[in-house]
C-alpha cells in the first residue's frame, strides 16, 4: 500500500512539473513572447484610462467644490444673466 501511494504521488508530481515545463517553454517562443507582450501593452493601455477617467472625476469634483467653470470663471449654473 505504501510502495503504491508513493508511486503514484510520484507519476502525480512528474505530470505535474512536465505540465509546468513546457508551458515554460512556450513562454519564450516567439508567440509567447508576442502574447505576453500584447497582453502588457493591453494592460496599461487600461490602466491609463482608469487613471484618465479618474482625473477628470476629481477635477470636475473639485471645480464644483470651489465654484469655477472650466475657463476659469464661475460656472455657468451660477452666474447671473441681465447683471452687468
Amino acid at each position: 500500500m505504501r510502495r503504491t501511494f508513493w508511486f503514484v504521488a510520484g507519476a502525480g508530481a512528474g505530470v505535474y512539473a512536465m505540465s509546468r515545463a513546457r508551458r515554460a517553454a512556450e513562454a519564450f517562443t516567439p508567440d509567447g513572447l508576442r502574447d505576453r507582450l500584447a497582453a502588457l501593452s493591453l494592460g496599461a493601455h487600461l490602466f491609463s484610462e482608469e487613471v484618465r477617467a479618474g482625473m477628470a472625476e476629481k477635477e470636475t469634483e473639485l471645480r464644483e467644490r470651489h465654484f469655477v467653470g472650466l475657463d476659469g470663471g464661475p460656472p455657468l449654473h451660477l452666474t447671473r444673466k441681465g447683471t452687468d
